[in-house]
């Protein structure tokens, strides 16, 4: 896939995918939209002092930066155990340009930027005290084959509908749902009728919730 990095509304950068006319983060603003969807209504809502994140997928890695950037703010004495899918990794060129780690004040954010994006594939790595990170190289549909804890929070992030429409359907939500602890909560910046419909059949409770930047609505739902 021919990857080509642009600047966002927010200062942020993001991948842009030419044969699919997609970028991995909204325009608006690619860090905007991460602690927005994924934190203010992702890991802030979950109070558990150990927390199992699946991530579908893992991209850029800047959800996972947020995730340790909230960590980091609040309690380290809580334990997350972070688990992210990816079927094609960024290149090393690629991380250096994004350079995420200038987004945050943290001067410790460079080094471990590197830590993740330079950690073992299919090995749990402890990144900073309390969070391990493991990432996986595969299709989101083999998470069936996957062995994982019950999950508290699923960043569900794949690309949009218009470009991978299987992803937005019964199938992987299914499978997803299947990882889920009871009370289990899946954030995810979409708010398509067709999505609520499907995670509602199987046995969620969705709510619509107001999105990031340049969005009007976004989905929460909980097992």
């Amino acid at each position: 896939m021919k990857r080509e990095i642009k600047t966002t509304n927010d200062g942020s950068k993001t991948l842009f995918i030419n044969d699919l006319n997609e970028n991995y983060h909204s325009h608006h603003g690619a860090l905007q939209e991460a602690e927005h969807v994924f934190i203010k209504n992702g890991l802030k809502l979950v109070n558990d002092c150990e927390i199992n994140i699946l991530e579908l997928g893992f991209g850029t890695g800047l959800n996972v930066l947020v995730t340790i950037d909230e960590h980091l703010k609040t309690d380290k004495n809580h334990v997350i155990n972070y688990f992210t899918l990816e079927k094609y990794p960024i290149n090393e060129s690629e991380m250096n340009n994004l350079a995420y780690f200038e987004l945050f004040d943290n001067p410790e954010f460079k080094n471990i930027y590197q830590k993740i994006h330079l950690a073992d594939w299919e090995k749990s790595v402890e990144i900073v005290k309390n969070f391990n990170l493991k990432k996986i190289k595969c299709d989101f549909f083999d998470l069936i084959t996957i062995d994982l804890p019950k999950i508290d929070l699923v960043y569900f992030d794949c690309f949009g509908a218009r470009v991978q429409p299987d992803l937005w359907e019964k199938p992987l939500f299914e499978m997803v749902s299947d990882k889920m602890a009871v009370n289990g909560l899946l954030t995810t910046y979409s708010s398509k009728g067709s999505v609520r419909r499907v995670l509602q059949e199987l046995g969620f409770s969705v709510e619509k919730k107001a999105g990031p930047p340049g969005k009007r609505e976004m989905i929460n739902a909980v097992k």
